[in-house]
């Protein structure tokens, strides 16, 4: 069984687990499936705002297919939400990848 197929399997009896969830987007990255990944980083922000990781990686697939405006956004608001938690680690990361992008 896959790592993808184990994820899903797990979702079925955890319904909307931002981990998971954030798990599965990471894996569809990994073989491609940009849109899949993308969807799911989308629902989990939407639900839980505060799921400051996801920010990050969606930000970073939004620069492979050249949205950069929307990747800039993301970080912008992922840094919001890592401030709110005082979260300086997630913090510093979220505003490097904004400040390679902008350079």
């Amino acid at each position: 069984m896959s790592r993808i197929e184990k994820l899903l399997e797990f979702m079925k009896t955890s319904g909307k687990d931002s981990f998971l969830q954030h798990a599965l987007a990471l894996e569809y990255i990994k073989i491609g499936e940009d849109e899949q990944a993308r969807a799911l980083f989308n629902e989990i922000l939407l639900r839980e705002p505060s799921y400051i990781g996801s920010y990050y990686h969606l930000g970073k697939l939004l620069e492979r297919v050249a949205d950069f405006d929307r990747a800039i956004r993301v970080y912008k608001r992922g840094m919001e939400e890592a401030q709110k938690a005082d979260d300086r680690h997630s913090y510093n990361e979220l505003q490097g990848a904004l400040e390679d992008l902008e350079e």
